[in-house]
């Protein structure tokens, strides 16, 4: 069964749900992935293994994300050349891919595991839980390696139009993450430690197993082992589109763990709130997301064929969908905050402060579906710098600010200091909107 999609000709939304349907379940177990040991942790374990698992888990995350972005390089890329009719570079890319990234890996999980302990300062890691949040980084931090291999996978996959091999990725890091966390969460009371042995064991066994898969299907390009290597032109190109993005993904992140870190100053039960409040958000963004890396492919192979209005047509397809789903988020998220949070916490305290922070995501959900799709189609167009500079706007000029004076109003509510992020949202969207005004009529001048 043929698995790799050509956006190039044809329907559109079809084949883009069909790409985008297992983008969404595989963003879904990897949300649980995370949340999962949030839910152990928070039923078999204490408040502050709760806050360690929060904080911790936030700052992995906005690693993580820099490292699939800047890999999203290489989706774009090969994505391109699939457009291009060009799958013979595939292998190149692929090779020069895997020895930046390992690079990369090695550098992480030495800088990672030296400075856990600055890093759980920075975020204000409240005293109870300081030391178990250093612990949960110190052991995700020495696995890095292993955490960016499984996302390079993805990466490859995605770009040649393979959605469903990097679902069975994340599937099976899921299956072995519940396990590791029963045993040793549940069973060993190893708390928040437990939760990162975990997580590091469970990804780990997700890539010898990944890569054997891969062993066994035909790719649409020649690979061989002495492709790996360090090709400065492909290099310098999986950097040039992919590091904007990351740049973009990583201030956002570090944007977002200033907001904890605000909150975290506030006392225990306002930070294990937002940490239970996160992992649920990671749920009712996973549409938005799975419908951003999807545009990304799509268009990036519309591009490489030279059919940007095809890929004009995926966007406005992809954020009807989207919307759709958006307005029923908002309906769970806002008015029924409590039930969810309660899904990860005990505490009453920890519910309520959760479901407050949860009721702003909740108006987010009504326009995410917009941006999310915008920066998929940007991406995908090669315009990453834009990417970026709204995404630095947004976080550093709206987010933040607005966080802060929220925070210092009393009573003190995480309603309206989550509402920092559906205002720095819309700000993002009249910039997305412009800047797709001017590419049209780019587009224009160059027909006439």
């Amino acid at each position: 069964m043929e698995r790799n999609i050509d956006f190039t000709s044809g329907k559109i939304v079809l084949p883009l749900l069909k790409f985008a349907l297992p983008v969404l379940f595989a963003l879904f177990l990897q949300v649980m992935y995370g949340a999962v040991d949030l839910m152990i942790v928070g039923k078999f374990a204490h408040s502050a293994d709760v806050s360690a698992v929060a904080t911790g888990s936030q700052i992995m995350m906005t690693i993580t994300n820099l490292i699939s972005s800047l890999a999203m390089g290489m989706t774009i890329i090969l994505g391109e050349e699939i457009g291009e009719k060009k799958p013979e570079e595939g292998g190149k890319i692929v090779g020069s891919g895997i020895v930046l990234f390992f690079t990369i890996g090695l550098a992480a999980t030495l800088l990672i595991g030296v400075f856990a302990p600055r890093l759980a300062a920075i975020m204000q890691a409240p005293e109870e839980a300081f030391d178990l949040t250093t612990s949960y980084i110190r052991i995700c931090g020495i696995g890095s390696i292993v955490i960016i291999a499984y996302n390079l996978i993805g990466s490859i996959f995605r770009g040649i139009g393979d959605s469903r091999t990097p679902l069975v990725t994340v599937m099976i890091a899921c299956v072995c993450n519940i396990a590791g966390d029963l045993m040793l969460v549940a069973g060993f009371g190893m708390g928040a430690t437990g939760a990162a042995i975990a997580t590091v064991f469970a990804q780990f066994i997700s890539v010898l197993i990944s890569l054997q898969l891969i062993r066994r299907r035909e790719l649409p390009f020649h690979f061989e082992r002495k492709q790996i290597g360090w090709n400065g032109t492909v290099i310098k190109k999986i950097l040039t589109l992919g590091t904007p993005i990351a740049l973009q993904d990583v201030l956002v992140g570090i944007s977002f763990l200033v907001v904890l870190a605000i909150v975290n100053s506030l006392g225990l039960i306002y930070s294990a709130g937002v940490g239970v409040a996160e992992k649920v958000c990671g749920f009712i963004m996973l549409i938005p997301l799975a419908f951003m890396q999807s545009m990304s492919a799509f268009v990036a192979q519309n591009r490489g064929a030279s059919k940007p209005e095809r890929a004009i047509r995926g966007l406005k397809s992809a954020i009807m969908i989207s919307f759709i789903s958006g307005a029923v988020m908002f309906y769970f998220a806002f008015f029924h905050g409590t039930f969810l949070s309660g899904l990860f916490a005990n505490d009453p305290q920890v519910v309520t402060q959760g479901a407050e922070y949860i009721k702003a995501y909740g108006i987010d959900c009504l326009f995410t579906c917009f941006l999310f799709c915008f920066i998929g189609f940007f991406n995908g167009m090669e315009h990453t710098r834009f990417v970026m500079v709204q995404g630095i706007c947004g976080a550093f000029l709206v987010r933040i600010p607005v966080s802060y004076i929220m925070s210092k109003k009393v009573p003190v509510s995480l309603f309206r200091i989550g509402l920092a992020t559906p205002c720095s949202t819309v700000v993002q969207i009249i910039m997305c909107f412009i800047f797709f005004a001017v590419i049209r009529k780019k587009m224009s001048c160059a027909k006439a």
